[in-house]
């Protein structure tokens, strides 16, 4: 019977692989564990290469494993850890180890840094820190698989009244209706919006049909009050400004 040992977390640990030891020893990764630990506590997660800050995260799915190997299978598949976290649960459970646990444990991760770029946005003007809007939206959906259309809906102020995915599409296509967007605004009082929309190609370069389906938004909303303050392409190669190529 393998004996029975405590990696830090608060939860036993078996030694899997490793053959057995007395009662009460440390499992042989626990050292491994502490000193990644004390690495991020001193350095923080520039400290770490991706693969050992995903091995951080995936201490806790899963308590009794080893978690390098696992991490390393991650980032060779998905190529880094931004890619890793936003990566679809399907694809994610490919990877022999990456099961519930460990989809729910990377989905938090991601919630959680969205949530708090979301609230430091909110907290103030959307143009005046709008480096922060671009690396929100970035987060929230440069690297998804699918098509999104959001919108930015603004007060008259330009704080950020609402966040809303109003449609998902397919790989290269996600549908845009015009009356629905403008209805909207005017539905949460909105004086303008930014569009945002994301290329799972990677090119953040506007398409002909992107181009025409704004400036119909743009007719539609000018009359009724509604500013267009941008719309932006995001990509995992940047992002697109309709306004800075001077669309808009």
């Amino acid at each position: 019977m393998p004996g029975r040992g405590n990696d830090g977390d608060g939860s036993d640990e078996h030694a899997v692989g490793q053959g057995s030891f007395f009662e009460g020893a440390a499992p042989l990764h626990a050292g491994h564990r502490q000193r990644l630990r004390d690495r991020f506590r001193k350095g923080g997660a520039d400290a770490l290469p991706d693969y050992e800050l995903l091995e951080l995260i995936l201490f806790r799915a899963l308590p009794r494993r080893d978690t390098k190997a696992l991490a390393k299978s991650l980032i060779a598949r998905f190529g880094s850890f931004a890619e890793v976290v936003t990566a679809p649960e399907p694809r994610l459970k490919e990877i022999e180890g990456a099961g519930d646990a460990v989809v729910t444990e990377l989905k938090l991760v991601r919630a959680a840094a969205l949530r708090l770029t979301r609230s430091e946005i909110m907290q103030r003007p959307a143009l005046s820190s709008w480096a922060q809007v671009l690396d929100y939206l970035r987060a929230a959906q440069g690297f998804e698989h699918r098509e999104q259309f959001r919108i930015l809906f603004l007060d008259k102020k330009n704080h950020l009244i609402a966040d809303e995915v109003q449609h998902q599409g397919t790989i290269d296509h996600t549908p845009v209706y015009v009356r629905e967007v403008v209805k909207r605004a005017l539905e949460l009082s909105a004086t303008a919006i930014v569009l945002v929309h994301n290329h799972p190609s990677g090119d953040p370069a506007p398409s002909r049909a992107d181009i025409d389906m704004t400036k119909q938004i743009v007719a539609a909303a000018k009359p009724l009050g509604v500013a267009v303050h941008d719309h932006i392409i995001v990509g995992r190669d940047g992002h697109t400004s309709f306004r800075a190529l001077k669309l808009i």
